[in-house]
């Protein structure tokens, strides 16, 4: 090619690719998004509850004992067996590996007590709305068991870290029900250097899949060891109960008020990280009343919008049918945490050279961002309503934050060998986990032509 040909060319592809960008935009209408989008809501115990209330997770815990038989010898089938039930249902899984359960006497893998391993036995006050009952404390300080935490952790994440049956991991292991401490026996409780060999193994481990820790803590703070600056997020196991700051003494270690103690690096954790947990026991089902019948029960919807919080376990919405009016409170508050992605605005360019131009504008109307990176799609649906051709997008939802200006996503596709005719335009984001539903856009074109599609536009060829 001559220099006069090269810069002609040059100058062609620089029109077209100003006049992509100034296509004008067509607005999109808003509707509200599906309330069992990908790894967010309410997550219920493991099992089939598909009729009770939407969700996208199932929750359960494993003791250690039923995967680890051995120095370095693991027995994975109790773990197969409950990812796999999950995954068969459509839905991810959120689980938690632990020691110690009150009433529970498996937990400690058996080997070590044999090899030595001091367990105490205590009777546990801490177990309301439930009865106290037996608790059995492993000695932290052993190194047989301590080097066997950190050899599983590192087995779990060779074998698991990224597997899309799974949505997070909360880390577990330490203290009661795996939630990082014994009270009341708090002179029980694992040592700080013990800790930071957990929290290091799992940053270790787990490069993909989202781990998350029970306390936000700082350097100074008595019990935890610090963990604002890892890549790890937090869940509040006491939602809607002692979530939100009283700027009472003894609320201190409600969780906001950790929060805002561990720092300002603690405070925007939610930005890169997730939050989690679960609702309260004694608030399950009732933090969606108009009026809870337990003035204990602190503002759901605020504890929402204060903490971040993309997912929480939660009985009270699955363990029986609610009452209509229930469920559509439930639905609007859920559908405020986690993401929300509203494609605001779209255009097409006509057909040149072969091409078009797809430009979208996507906000996120939630609470917190999504924190992993699935690729979207873009999809051609002919006249009979088939897709004509897919193509992988360019397009990322990671790193949207709520409140910030829209994020354009742009892609160039080849149709030169389409046959001619028209054409409808739709985005989607599939889930890795081939029979779960992709991420739902809060769009009314949402499924117009097609389940799991938005339709953003059209062309003719």
């Amino acid at each position: 090619m001559n220099r006069i040909g090269f810069v002609l060319l040059l100058a062609a592809l620089l029109t077209c690719r100003a006049s992509a960008q100034n296509l004008p935009m067509r607005p999109l209408e808003y509707a509200p998004a599906a309330v069992d989008n990908p790894l967010k809501g309410l997550v219920p115990y493991a099992g089939d509850w598909r009729d009770r209330f939407p969700h996208s997770m199932e929750f359960s815990y494993l003791p250690l004992s039923a995967l680890v038989i051995g120095h370095a010898k693991y027995d994975w089938t109790p773990m197969e067996n409950l990812l796999d039930g999950i995954a068969a249902r459509g839905h991810q899984a959120v689980f938690r590996i632990y020691l110690e359960y009150p009433g529970k006497s498996e937990g400690i893998p058996a080997f070590l007590v044999k090899e030595g391993l001091k367990v105490f036995p205590y009777q546990n006050t801490n177990t309301q709305p439930f009865p106290r009952t037996e608790s059995l404390t492993p000695d932290y300080q052993d190194l047989s068991l301590r080097k066997t935490l950190i050899a599983f952790i590192a087995a779990l994440g060779r074998k698991y870290d990224g597997d899309p049956r799974i949505g997070f991991i909360t880390a577990g292991l330490l203290g009661t029900w795996g939630e990082w401490h014994d009270y009341p026996r708090n002179e029980l409780f694992a040592d700080k250097a013990v800790q930071r060999e957990v929290l290091d193994a799992y940053e270790a481990a787990f490069k993909t899949t989202r781990i998350l820790v029970r306390y936000p803590a700082g350097e100074h703070h008595a019990v935890q060891t610090a963990n604002t600056a890892r890549g790890l997020g937090y869940h509040d196991d006491s939602f809607a109960w002692s979530t939100l700051e009283t700027g009472k003494k003894e609320d201190s270690w409600f969780f906001l008020s950790l929060l805002r103690a561990a720092g300002p690096e603690a405070a925007s954790k939610w930005k890169t990280q997730p939050i989690g947990g679960e609702i309260r026991p004694e608030a399950w089902g009732k933090v969606f009343d108009e009026r809870p019948d337990d003035a204990r029960i602190q503002d759901f919807r605020r504890c929402v919008a204060e903490t971040h919080v993309t997912w929480l376990m939660d009985s009270g919405m699955f363990a029986k049918k609610q009452d209509a009016g229930r469920i559509r409170r439930a639905e609007e508050a859920v559908r405020r945490m986690g993401y929300e992605f509203y494609v605001s605005e779209a255009s097409v360019s006509k057909p040149r050279n072969g091409r078009i131009t797809l430009t979208l504008k996507l906000e996120n109307r939630g609470t917190a961002p999504f924190y992993y990176d699935w690729p979207a799609e873009i999809g051609l649906i002919d006249t009979l309503g088939h897709i004509g051709k897919v193509f992988s997008g360019n397009g990322k939802l990671t790193g949207l934050l709520p409140g910030e200006a829209p994020r354009t996503w742009t892609e160039s596709l080849e149709v030169a060998k389409l046959p001619a005719g028209r054409y409808k335009i739709a985005v989607r984001v599939p889930n890795p986990l081939k029979n779960a539903n992709p991420i739902r856009f809060a769009n009314k074109t949402q499924n117009a032509d097609l389940p799991g599609w938005l339709t953003v536009g059209e062309f003719r060829r």
